[in-house]
């Protein structure tokens, strides 16, 4: 089974990675700024009309292309050299994907490609397989 398709979207750049922390009583308490949650939420919102009918199962590979608005002397296809970084950028996609009910687990992601281009075109290609 494939899934695949393409979010045409001005991608948020916050990552999973920048949850926040704070200390109440010795103990540390995290919570997701503002931002990190209406990234999570533009992103449910957008990945909720993908869903599969059953969660895959098994191994999966997970191919995205992170399109960012070509900016200044970038041109369209160029790849991206500068932050977010795809590891801190995948995991709130999958996070969100797991909640959705792509799959049971994150975990099941056995391939992962990520790629990040400057655009004429944003958004977010997806494509998602099953090995089995």
């Amino acid at each position: 089974m494939m899934i695949e398709f393409f979010i045409p979207m001005k991608l948020p750049t916050v990552t999973h990675q920048q949850k926040k922390v704070h200390v109440v009583n010795g103990k540390p308490h995290y919570y997701e700024p503002d931002a990190l949650k209406d990234a999570r939420q533009k992103f449910s919102a957008h990945l909720g009309a993908y869903v599969p009918e059953k969660k895959l199962t098994g191994p999966i590979r997970l191919l995205t292309k992170w399109c960012y608005t070509a900016i200044g002397k970038h041109k369209n296809g160029e790849y991206k050299i500068t932050k977010p970084d795809t590891d801190n950028m995948i995991k709130l996609l999958k996070d969100v994907m797991t909640g959705l009910g792509y799959w049971t687990d994150d975990a099941q992601v056995a391939s992962e490609i990520t790629e990040k281009f400057w655009s004429e075109q944003p958004g977010l290609y997806v494509r998602i397989e099953q090995l089995e």
